[in-house]
């Protein structure tokens, strides 16, 4: 049986291992990582469809739209982000023609693959959550990509956000990269092996570590030396064309195309 999360024993772990990180945590306070315990795999994985690529407003519309689809699902379901309407059942989205869930707002792609999630998990191939919570996290990622649309990274949120899983690191996200960045000052994002290498020392509590490093991407006051890199060029470009110009040369500034081009 997986272990679950456990904030006190992380927060000790990660403090001792890694005292950059420590700052982070220091700085921030309380871990307020939870799982979600409401929603079925399906519904948490029918929500992840929906936002794939999509402004958090704009898929929140969508996912209401295709809610109200099926007028029958009465009642609200209490979450942790307040009550909200009830996700249809798999048979539903299974059953419904492809036209009605468009008419939602639903791409093509998004379409076909909630109907194809629908499918597996009256399957059985998309587990319950009771029989997810007995699964090793690479068992459950191997049976849930299956599903088309469903990646990697959507069902390492799910280990994490729904499941409590307590060491995961989604090394392929942007928020975990860039705030990896930001706290070791590196001038490039980290890539997904050097990450991962490198989060060896946070294990078993690498989810802790994730959620510490998703606020420090977020910190506008922990500069990221990336975006620094990028604002000197342009001065260091303008410096040599005002040199240029009062040499009276007339030589075009590095990389300027000539006229017509």
């Amino acid at each position: 049986m997986p272990k679950k999360l456990d904030h006190t024993a992380a927060i000790e772990h990660l403090t001792r291992v890694d005292r950059k990180l420590a700052r982070i945590i220091t700085k921030t306070g309380e871990c307020r990582l939870a799982m979600e315990t409401t929603q079925s795999i399906f519904e948490a994985l029918l929500e992840s469809i929906v936002y794939q690529q999509l402004n958090g407003k704009v898929a929140a519309t969508i996912l209401g739209r295709v809610k109200a689809l099926f007028p029958g699902n009465q009642g609200r379901l209490r979450t942790r982000r307040g009550l909200v309407a009830r996700f249809p059942t798999p048979q539903q989205v299974r059953d419904a023609p492809p036209e009605l869930l468009r008419s939602a707002g639903l791409s093509q792609a998004k379409m076909l693959a909630i109907k194809d999630l629908a499918a597996k998990t009256i399957e059985g191939i998309v587990p319950s959550a009771r029989v997810a919570h007995k699964m090793s996290d690479e068992n459950l990622i191997e049976h849930l990509i299956q599903v088309r649309g469903i990646g990697r990274w959507t069902v390492e949120m799910l280990l994490i956000f729904r499941l409590g899983r307590p060491d995961v690191l989604a090394a392929d996200d942007y928020g975990i990269r860039k705030g990896f960045a930001k706290v070791h000052k590196l001038v490039e994002l980290p890539k997904p092996k050097e990450l991962l290498a490198y989060g060896e020392r946070w294990r078993p509590h690498r989810s802790v570590a994730s959620w510490y490093l998703w606020r420090a991407a977020e910190m506008k006051d922990l500069p990221l030396a990336i975006a620094e890199k990028k604002q000197k060029k342009p001065a260091k470009h303008n410096a040599r064309r005002r040199a240029a110009a009062s040499d009276g040369s007339n030589q075009r500034s590095p990389g300027k195309k000539k006229q017509g081009k």
